[in-house]
């Protein structure tokens, strides 16, 4: 490695910027920090994305935590996922010590305990946050498919379905109403009103509310409805600082989809809504997507592209994207090129898969005086390899970093404080109670209903019209009623096929939204 003095004022003049910046630590040389040559990221730069990876317990989080307390006081929102709980506790002021203040002196960190506006949010209400859910409608046909794993001709059939849906004034709210108009238009009245349109094929109604059904096992019944939450509450600020919001994220692992078609709409609505701004000083809000592997697991090519597109388009609404995961290839080279930023911790390389991750890891990186491939399984927790976007958008110099601490608490925020301030967040409000007004499914329900009880009526109607026979009258049965005309006509018959086990369900309240 080249001389220490050429190393620091290489890193002086490499972090040497004009405008606000967030302080991640400082050069570590020999073991030595040294506080003259400050590692950071330009504020401005923080919408150009970026990448936080290492092995399991190297400090990855709390990294994510440093750069989001930063944001939050220049007054810039933050949104996290929370996979494990350890960020609950930025909403809390940190726990000092000596061991903790003789760290952040050696680096020439000015330490004091904070705490940072915090919203905590949970996927449908499942965890202690506030609900988000959306809509089906809001979702449309595309991300849909993409989520599902559907095929081309599956996609065009769910567009096709959605565009029935519309015309026929049929709400789509929740999966149910989804499920409701799939099953109507493969019924005898609903094939008639998809004549003109092509129709849809049994086959493929099948394949699409199969895929529905291991959806909806993975959670997503509850978080499909109403209210629907509203993107802009993420924008938000308090005092001056930017609002930080955490999503959090229980038994994640074992519903990788839900994840990805939360981020997906959440990014695609953002998207919609939010104005071009171009370069601008700072961001106005900015992701950090921690255990990012999980996105990408078993995603579909066509879902990846949209993942692509969506990072790429982002930026230019003042939207910035940090990943956070394992190794850079957990990340698909479509996404990773577009991150300008690099905070790598330790890697291992016990096994050859790991010493073939260490090697792509390595060359992805610029080239600098260090053997990166030695460098990085010898970092120690809370150290890292970075290189960002300078102000005019070039790497900086590779800088082997010692990491500021976190002010706030670097534990999870006790039950009994995560309830307080879920309970006086006027967003709680807001999105705590279910809304299930009328829309598709308790449309075809009441319109199978009254077409069969019309049935059991014209029924009567000719039995009643007929003459009486002239021989002499035999035993007649006794009359059936109207219930017991109605239950037994073909109308009711095709209802009770189609919808009416979902209505038992809700009556009872069984397969309700959780």
């Amino acid at each position: 490695m080249a001389e220490k003095a050429d190393v620091v004022e290489t890193v002086k003049q490499g972090y040497a910027f004009d405008g606000a910046a967030l302080e991640l630590g400082a050069l570590l040389v020999d073991g030595t920090p040294e506080p003259e040559a400050a590692v950071r990221i330009p504020l401005g730069m923080m919408n150009r994305h970026g990448l936080v990876a290492g092995a399991t317990g190297t400090g990855k989080t709390k990294t994510l935590q440093l750069m989001a307390e930063q944001l939050s006081a220049a007054g810039v929102a933050v949104f996290a996922a929370d996979v494990k709980g350890d960020l609950s506790g930025i909403s809390q002021p940190g726990a000092g010590g000596d061991k903790l203040l003789a760290r952040t002196k050696a680096i020439g960190q000015d330490w004091t305990a904070t705490g940072f506006p915090t919203e905590f949010y949970a996927l449908g209400g499942q965890g202690t946050g506030i609900p988000i859910r959306a809509t089906i409608t809001s979702f449309g046909p595309v991300l849909l498919s993409k989520v599902l794993g559907l095929n081309d001709v599956q996609e065009s059939s769910l567009g096709l379905i959605f565009h029935y849906a519309d015309k026929a004034g049929l709400t789509l709210l929740d999966l149910k109403d989804l499920r409701a108009v799939i099953q109507h238009l493969t019924s005898d009245e609903g094939k008639a009103d998809l004549k003109d349109l092509g129709g849809l094929s049994a086959a493929t109604a099948g394949v699409i509310l199969r895929a529905l059904i291991g959806f909806a096992d993975q959670g997503a019944e509850a978080f499909f409805g109403e209210p629907e939450f509203d993107t802009a509450d993420l924008l938000q600020q308090r005092d001056g600082k930017g609002v930080i919001s955490l999503l959090e994220l229980p038994n994640l692992q074992d519903r990788p989809a839900l994840f990805s078609t939360f981020l997906m709409w959440l990014l695609a609505d953002l998207f919609h809504d939010l104005p071009e701004v171009g370069d601008v000083d700072k961001p106005k809000l900015v992701f950090f997507f921690d255990e990012a592997h999980l996105l990408f697991n078993d995603a579909s090519k066509a879902f990846l592209d949209s993942i692509a597109q969506t990072v790429r388009l982002i930026r230019s609404k003042g939207v910035g994207v940090f990943f956070v995961t394992q190794t850079p290839k957990d990340v698909p080279d479509a996404v990773l090129a577009q991150l300008g930023s690099r905070v790598q911790h330790q890697l291992r390389a016990h096994t050859p898969n790991d010493a073939k991750a260490l090697k792509a890891t390595v060359s992805t990186f610029p080239s600098s005086s260090y053997d990166l491939g030695e460098v990085l399984t010898q970092l120690g927790i809370g150290e890292a390899i970075v290189t960002v976007m300078n102000e005019s958008g070039a790497p900086t110099p590779v800088a082997w970093t010692r990491l500021r601490a976190p002010q706030s608490l670097m534990a999870p925020a006790s039950a009994e404080q995560l309830t307080a301030t879920v309970q006086a967040s006027p967003n709680n409000a807001k999105y705590s109670e279910t809304v299930d007004r009328e829309s598709a499914y308790e449309i075809l329900a009441a319109k199978v209903q009254a077409g069969a009880e019309q049935a059991a009526a014209e029924e009567q109607a000719k039995e009643q019209a007929k003459p009486e026979p002239e021989s002499r009258p035999r035993a007649q049965k006794p009359e059936k009623s109207m219930v017991e005309q109605v239950i037994g006509s073909t109308a009711f018959k095709q209802f009770a096929r189609t919808a009416g086990r979902e209505i038992v369900r809700g009556l009872f309240g069984a397969a309700r939204r959780k």
